[in-house]
């Protein structure tokens, strides 16, 4: 429970996995990160002391099989898979990933970011997953943003849990219960004291409130609408990959970036409909990337209004192009150089600082 965001539940299991091979007496260097994963996974294994080996994805938008088999070898830690991936799509073969990467020794990690596409659908022990992070704000209903707080708290085998992160809270034989810190093999602390305590309650009364028949419900709702706004507004936009998605889809604007409209512009245009835009340009595999992905709270109604103002930038785009590319328009502040502001930061209000 103490990792305090996906990230840093990234990076424990690495440690942990480093852990397990150094006492394995195996020095396994690599760890296998796809084409279309979060960019986390590759600073996570970079940060744990790994080398990341990219496989590239097939045209169905999964993990090429057969490269990934040329990539796994003895030199394999781990390999990283988003279960479903970034691009919003199940990996259909994902047993076979699992005999390969078992195979050669490794270990299988899933990366638990799109976990609220699954609750209650599939049980990523019985992949069988090695290790995996939850982050609770996505699947599980607390705050995100802002800096937090938040929690990526982490689940890992038996063979694993000797490595987890101390102390740990353990039960004893009457039933009671104690703080562990006596485990040798542990990564050691990995936040201060147990982690972020009122995020955990938050996430853990949320499960209770719904029970297992309720996240379930949950998941089919976030699948449900993702594949319903993906029929609105298919045709407006190219669709990289088509076939039924999971919680989330994503379009790309090469169409419009070729009428001199991009991704971008478009994406300051929906301010103008009142809609926070969607992520754009990732996964870096698509060209104009813009990642869709409803909520399993949004109505109908929020739905279609979303899928309306898509279909009406995209007939802007091409019928007043000049409107989309100096939008916003409605905002207190218009377009604004944002690689000048991330470069030259004014963080002062008012003219004062300090």
């Amino acid at each position: 429970m103490q990792p305090s965001a996906g990230a840093q539940g990234e990076l424990t299991c690495l440690l942990i996995a480093r852990s397990r091979f150094r006492d394995l007496g195996q020095k396994r260097h690599k760890v296998v990160v796809p084409d279309s994963a979060h960019g986390t996974n590759p600073a996570s294994a970079h940060f744990a002391g790994f080398e990341t080996v990219e496989v590239a994805s097939n045209e169905r938008g999964e993990v090429d099989i057969e490269k990934l088999r040329e990539t796994v070898d003895g030199d394999t830690a781990v390999v990283m898979l988003t279960l479903p991936n970034t691009l919003g799509l199940f990996e259909s073969r994902i047993h076979e990933i699992e005999q390969i990467v078992h195979g050669a020794g490794a270990l299988l990690y899933m990366d638990g970011a799109n976990f609220n596409a699954i609750v209650g659908l599939v049980r990523p022990g019985d992949v069988p997953f090695d290790f995996l992070h939850l982050n609770l704000h996505k699947t599980f209903a607390t705050p995100h943003g802002g800096g937090g707080p938040g929690a990526g708290p982490i689940g890992v085998s038996e063979a694993l849990a000797p490595y987890l992160p101390r102390p740990l809270p353990s039960r004893r034989e009457d039933g009671t219960f104690f703080l562990d810190d006596d485990r040798p093999r542990s990564v050691g602390r990995v936040h201060s004291w147990l982690g972020n305590f009122g995020i955990l309650v938050r996430a853990y009364s949320y499960l209770v409130y719904h029970g297992s028949d309720g996240l379930k419900e949950l998941s089919e709702g976030a699948v449900l609408g993702a594949n319903y706004l993906m029929s609105r507004v298919r045709r407006a936009f190219d669709l990289p990959y088509d076939r039924p998605c999971m919680h989330e889809f994503v379009l790309s604007g090469s169409r419009q970036k070729a009428g001199g409209v991009s991704t971008m512009d478009m994406a300051k245009r929906l301010l103008d409909h009142g809609f926070h835009p969607p992520t754009v340009y990732f996964p870096l595999i698509v060209p104009e990337a813009m990642m869709i992905e409803p909520t399993e709270s949004e109505n109908v109604e929020t739905l279609d209004r979303f899928a309306d103002a898509l279909l009406a930038i995209a007939r802007e785009a091409e019928e007043d192009p000049d409107s989309v590319r100096s939008a916003p328009h409605t905002t207190p502040v218009g377009r604004l150089d944002e690689a000048g502001a991330n470069r030259h930061p004014n963080v002062c209000w008012g003219g004062r600082c300090g």
